[in-house]
């Protein structure tokens, strides 16, 4: 039995997850925006998961996040799954709160972090960016780029942690709209696999997964010099680096 920790669980994919991980026997940690938004996971409270609450477009919620989260006790596995499709909050919502949960929140030996398809139209350049998200200078594309790459760069600089990045399809949650074509039931699948399994292939490190299969991401997602730069980036905006961290 794993404990599991899943951000931007109130709906989706997270929701999904974090509903079948349960009904496996492991653990789960749901995380909610506010606790206005506890009513939509309490189906699953009443299960016997456990919830954090916290904005993850605002750093000073973040650090509360991880600190509520490792108040619980050990996290075996994290599955870095919130996301926002537009508007300011993309690279602090999608890039800085998962390198800031990484780097705050010890000991888990495996790393999920949601990807897309859509990162391989992402833009590899590092100037102008804003990641407090006063101003919108990313696109979703390149926040996606941004946190294959995070996953990449984890897997390089800690060998001991399996840490990937999945690409869920296309699927019909509120992001993806119900014309959606891929199934939502495959769209989490590949995280429950890769959090829990004891397949070997699962306990493999550095992968970018479509429906648990290795696709090749965008050449920048595992060019190092490229990784350097983005932490450097996140770094000086966070405070927070990893060798200096408790994590992972």
């Amino acid at each position: 039995m794993a404990r599991v920790f899943i951000t931007g669980s109130t709906d989706g994919l997270g929701r999904a997850a974090a509903a079948s991980l349960l009904e496996a026997g492991h653990e789960v940690i749901v995380h909610a925006r506010s606790s206005h938004r506890i009513p939509a996971v309490q189906h699953l409270l009443d299960r016997g998961a456990q919830c954090v609450t916290g904005d993850l477009a605002v750093v000073d919620e973040v650090r509360k996040i991880a600190d509520q989260a490792n108040g619980i006790g050990r996290i075996d596995a994290v599955i870095h799954n919130a996301g926002v499709l537009n508007g300011a909050a993309l690279l602090p919502v999608n890039v800085v709160a998962p390198y800031l949960l990484t780097a705050l929140i010890p000991g888990p030996r495996r790393l999920i972090y949601l990807s897309s398809g859509m990162h391989r139209g992402g833009d590899p350049g590092m100037d102008g960016l804003d990641w407090a998200g006063r101003t919108t200078t990313a696109s979703y594309s390149t926040t996606k780029l941004h946190v294959t790459a995070l996953s990449a760069a984890v897997a390089r600089l800690f060998p001991n942690v399996a840490s990937n990045a999945v690409d869920p399809g296309w699927v019909p949650t509120r992001m993806g709209g119900r014309s959606a074509p891929d199934s939502l039931e495959l769209g989490h699948r590949t995280q429950d696999w890769l959090a829990t399994s004891d397949d070997p292939a699962a306990l493999t490190t550095g992968g970018y997964w479509y429906h648990q299969r290795h696709q090749t991401p965008h050449p920048a997602a595992n060019d190092p010099q490229f990784q350097d730069a983005l932490m450097a980036q996140l770094a000086t905006h966070t405070g927070v680096t990893f060798p200096e961290s408790t994590a992972p």
